[in-house]
């Protein structure tokens, strides 16, 4: 299957994997806060730090807790200099979302229209993410607040990324 952003043309052409944490030793290497994993952060990716064109020089730590370095730091305090700016990689780095799956990126979900039967929710304008599962924040137009609706199989029937839209049970509301 193709990477061409033509397969996903609902995805930013960045996406934003993490934010930069703070420094871990002296040689200007630092946590990754926030990493959910869709991308494998490798020696060499291209990302972009703060706006800023960079390329991971090391990687270590773990899944859950990487430790990176860019070719923007070379001591600690440059990498703390980079604390708390975004890292964002191009959308093709991510995987093409995969038909009939279970799992979603929060990225693919955020701009799906919602309903509810015949009944028109709104438009996922994020993805919370909660211990038990993730929820869809929900804003229809004219609404001051979002409707919260929780992303899990008793709820939600049906997920359809090509056309935009999720279906969740009718008496949900």
């Amino acid at each position: 299957m193709s990477k061409s952003p033509t397969d996903t043309p609902w995805r930013p052409p960045t996406i934003v994997v993490g934010r930069v944490g703070r420094a871990h030793g002296l040689d200007g290497a630092v946590y990754l806060d926030g990493h959910g994993g869709a991308v494998a952060l490798t020696r060499g990716l291209q990302v972009t730090v703060g706006g800023r064109a960079a390329q991971i020089v090391d990687r270590r730590g773990s899944d859950a807790h990487p430790i990176v370095r860019f070719d923007l730091a070379a001591n600690r305090n440059a990498a703390e200099a980079l604390r708390g700016y975004d890292v964002e990689v191009p959308a093709s780095a991510l995987p093409p979302p995969e038909p009939d799956a279970d799992e979603y990126a929060h990225i693919d979900l955020i701009g799906c229209r919602v309903t509810a039967g015949d009944r028109a929710v709104g438009i996922v304008s994020d993805v919370l993410v909660y211990p038990a599962n993730d929820v869809l924040e929900v804003r229809s137009a004219g609404a001051t607040d979002p409707v919260l609706v929780p992303f899990a199989a008793d709820v939600v029937e049906t997920v359809d990324l090509a056309g935009r839209l999720i279906t969740i049970r009718p008496d949900f509301f």
